[in-house]
């Protein structure tokens, strides 16, 4: 493993194309593009060494370095990126904890019911109980979405005109939904078209298709 003095991104070198634009290296990778600093991208192409489990116990991707060490959590790296300097963390005291707050609704209370479709309809979608369990997932991550959309204010993002680490990891979990299920909830989808439509998110994503389309698909 080589060291470097800027912040670097440990992620695969290929991934198949349905994956694309949803590793979650993509959440730091936003993260550093907002607050302005520039970074390296360290390629694997396999998480389940024993090597690789040193540094992430999971055997998943992203793993983030810098200057005061590792972070192996999505969450746990933007909220170090957002301390390292740009406007993602409010000065204000309780302005930050809510940006925070956020951070944690995102992973905790949102991501789960998104994955639970994910999953089902996607890696599970050839087991038996799939088409009996979709109605059900579906109808779960309905309801989260809709309390999500009414806890929206009357600004353009979470907390009102200011766009936190909170609003960040917020649309990058919103982004792994299916267009149909976010269309139902219109006022929810104008918020992550917003948070999609910043250039640091579209400088991100493309950085990361980058990636993956300019690697060879790994010898089987």
């Amino acid at each position: 493993m080589t060291m470097s003095d800027s912040p670097t991104i440990t992620t695969f070198a290929w991934v198949p194309e349905f994956a694309r634009g949803f590793v979650r290296d993509l959440r730091p990778r936003w993260a550093l593009e907002e607050i302005g600093e520039p970074y390296e991208v360290e390629l694997i192409r396999d998480a389940k060494t024993d090597e690789y489990r040193c540094r992430q116990p999971f055997g998943q991707v992203p793993v983030y370095r810098d200057e005061h060490g590792e972070s192996f959590e999505s969450g746990a790296m933007v909220l170090r990126i957002a301390e390292r300097g740009g406007n993602l963390l409010p000065s204000e005291r309780k302005a930050r904890a809510q940006a925070i707050q956020w951070v944690i609704a995102a992973l905790n209370s949102v991501e789960p019911f998104v994955m639970a479709v994910v999953i089902n309809d996607l890696f599970e979608r050839d087991q038996p109980w799939s088409k009996m369990r979709h109605d059900k997932v579906v109808a779960d991550l309905d309801r989260r979405l809709a309390d999500l959309e009414n806890g929206l204010g009357d600004g353009p993002w979470l907390e009102g005109e200011q766009f936190t680490v909170g609003d960040l990891m917020m649309v990058a979990v919103l982004h792994g939904t299916p267009e149909d299920i976010l269309a139902k909830h219109p006022k929810l989808a104008d918020y992550v078209r917003r948070g999609k439509d910043r250039p640091s998110f579209k400088k991100a994503i493309a950085d990361q298709l980058a990636t993956f389309e300019s690697s060879a698909v790994p010898a089987q």
